[in-house]
């Protein structure tokens, strides 16, 4: 990991002039070098960047670091795909009802990947210490835990104040962040309906940025509601627009997860493990030549139920 001089020096040099940043998936995707920390917007099945995680299968990155908050299906793509080797976590499940990823069981049992364990506040935590461009941050979470015991970069410290006992946790400071939002403008000002997630910290945390975004809009219309922009140009390096970008995870307000996929995909999954999730990389991945073609692969009546249903979940 660079020092944290080097980290601040990165981030001064960083190009924050207002200019158009629109590009296409692959393009962005370039912005992605082997070996880099790659830090994943949303949660779980929530604004996933799907499209994204495809391009980097797609473009064959390797040694990637991979952290977000709570992993799901994108993590067996990106493991069984062979882009990482080392996943930074708190759980890694295609959902609560589907149970442990069988295929994080077999690369973390097997010693041919790292499953590093953190709790869902640390990660919260590390990132927002990355955001403020501080190298630690001083908590009580997980104190007396037994993941604790499993993080060797944990450190204790004697409050100098209070003469309490607090663990340090050290910054997440990834390469690139990857963002999924509902819209945003040319520039990169992003804004997102429904839970936050760790998303803002993360961006602020990052080297670079990509965004992606189910509308292009105008910054006219960004500037209708300023205080819903929650992610600022200046921090952003790429925009793509890519509708049905999370599929077949959920977009909050667009659309609900595509549980019939996902329940083909666990079965699959669950039941062969690696060798099942290579199947479908070729058929949904390596198959498609574009996410359009991919989207397609889904079925249109699956992209019409999942709208549909996602519509709904804004109105209640």
């Amino acid at each position: 990991m660079p020092s944290y001089l080097e980290l601040r020096r990165r981030m001064e040099e960083r190009d924050r002039g207002l200019r158009e940043k629109v590009v296409s998936l692959s393009e962005a995707c370039r912005l992605i070098r082997d070996g880099d920390h790659v830090a994943v917007g949303g949660c779980h099945y929530s604004r996933t960047p799907s499209a994204m995680i495809w391009e980097i299968i797609r473009q064959q990155k390797r040694n990637l670091t991979f952290s977000r908050s709570i992993t799901s299906t994108e993590g067996d793509l990106l493991l069984v795909a062979g882009a990482t080797r080392h996943i930074i976590t708190s759980w890694f499940s295609p959902a609560v009802t589907y149970g442990v990823s069988k295929v994080m069981r077999h690369y973390t049992q097997s010693g041919e990947a790292r499953f590093e364990e953190w709790s869902h506040l640390s990660m919260g935590l590390r990132y927002r210490a990355g955001a403020m461009g501080v190298p630690f941050i001083p908590i009580r979470t997980m104190m007396g835990s037994d993941v604790i015991r499993q993080l060797p970069e944990v450190k204790e410290l004697e409050c100098p104040y209070t003469g309490e006992k607090l663990v340090l946790l050290p910054a997440l400071n990834p390469d690139v962040a990857l963002i999924h939002v509902q819209r945003a403008d040319p520039y990169g000002n992003g804004q997102w309906d429904g839970l936050p997630f760790m998303d803002a910290d993360i961006a602020l945390a990052a080297t670079r940025v990509i965004i992606t975004t189910e509308r292009l809009v105008s910054n006219e219309q960004i500037r209708r509601a300023p205080d819903q922009t929650r992610i600022p140009f200046f921090c952003v390096d790429a925009v793509v627009e890519v509708p049905y970008g999370c599929v077949p995870h959920e977009c909050y307000g667009l659309y609900e997860p595509d549980f019939d996929h996902l329940d083909e995909y666990v079965k699959v999954m669950m039941g062969q493990g690696v060798e099942g999730v290579q199947g479908y990389l070729r058929e949904y991945v390596e198959g498609p030549a574009s996410w359009e073609e991919f989207l397609a692969k889904v079925g249109v009546q699956h992209l019409l139920k999942i709208s549909a249903a996602g519509r709904r979940m804004s109105y209640d």
